[in-house]
């Protein structure tokens, strides 16, 4: 697929998840699901992009877009697992028996979804309330002053790097980390106008400024920031408070990367650095295999002229 040379580089709205074996990628109007199969074929899975009222409405969208994203995720990914593993369905439980005698689809996708959100918002809570709790208890011992707002930000980003950096030496993860490449190379590529092939892909950067690990280093940062303010009396309070202004801070990371993804100046550079950084540990060079994938999603979700789909 060639470009217009008047497009030759521009910024796209276009974007992307990596997945077990597979990448989803999502443009204006549809939304496209390769997964590469064992026998070496790659199945997709093609469908209309749904847009909300919320999507128009500033910081709004960003907590609303977050829970919307963890949703489509999570069935994307047990979508790709299903495909790339093709194993035989393990005898059900008795509780899977009971589900499915008792309730209809509907309701079983309902489950799922509330098990996705709640997963995901358990996560960012927990970088949220751990070293908050660890910060209180040591200041019980030792008079930290103001130190405890330095300290608090210093755990969380340890324990997201930490964490990352973990995830990234297990070898499936290792693997979605590599298809996470793959989608940004694809991007970029598409981006610069140039002709989608593997050779043209891999000779692009693996690094996005509109990446998922740009926007959660981005609620880390400003979560910071934000409860630098808050009262320390209480620990308990404190934890409160932090949690009730959640909305608030994926409301300001969200406008931060959207910045970021369509201006480039020293501002926006200095916003998008930490997530790249972070990158390093979140996206791997992939092999054409891989690319291959990315290119077999992102072609069905091009817009047919790319000012169409500009950021």
């Amino acid at each position: 697929m060639k470009h217009s040379p008047k497009m030759e580089r521009f910024k796209t709205s276009v974007g992307g998840q990596a997945l077990l074996e597979g990448i989803m990628m999502r443009g204006p109007e549809k939304i496209c699901v390769a997964v590469r199969k064992p026998d070496k074929t790659i199945d997709l899975y093609e469908e209309p992009v749904q847009t909300h009222w919320w999507n128009k409405v500033p910081f709004l969208r960003g907590a609303a877009n977050m829970i919307e994203n963890l949703l489509m995720g999570y069935r994307y990914l047990m979508r790709s697992a299903e495909i790339s593993l093709d194993e035989e369905p393990e005898e059900p439980s008795k509780f899977e028996r009971w589900l499915n005698e008792h309730t209809g689809p509907a309701f079983q996708n309902f489950l799922m979804g509330v098990s996705a959100v709640v997963g995901g918002l358990l996560a960012i809570v927990l970088f949220m309330v751990i070293p908050t709790t660890l910060v209180g208890l040591l200041d019980h011992w030792f008079a930290l002053g103001y130190g405890k707002v330095v300290l608090e930000g210093v755990l969380k980003i340890a324990m997201f790097v930490a964490y990352l950096y973990l995830s990234s030496r297990m070898k499936e993860i290792h693997r979605v980390f590599e298809y996470h490449g793959a989608e940004h190379k694809t991007i970029a590529c598409y981006e610069a106008g140039e002709e989608l092939t593997v050779e043209n892909v891999r000779k692009h950067s693996r690094f996005h400024p509109r990446c998922g690990t740009s926007f959660m280093i981005l609620v880390l940062i400003v979560s910071i920031l934000l409860f630098s303010v808050l009262p320390w009396s209480s620990t308990g309070l404190r934890v409160v408070l932090k949690l009730l202004l959640l909305p608030v801070v994926m409301g300001i990371s969200y406008e931060l990367i959207k910045l970021a993804g369509r201006y480039d100046n020293w501002l926006t550079r200095i916003i998008s650095a930490p997530g790249l950084w972070l990158q390093c540990l979140t996206t791997y060079e992939p092999d054409d295999s891989m690319i291959e994938v990315a290119l077999a999603a992102i072609k069905p979700v091009l817009p047919t002229r790319p000012e169409e789909g500009l950021w």
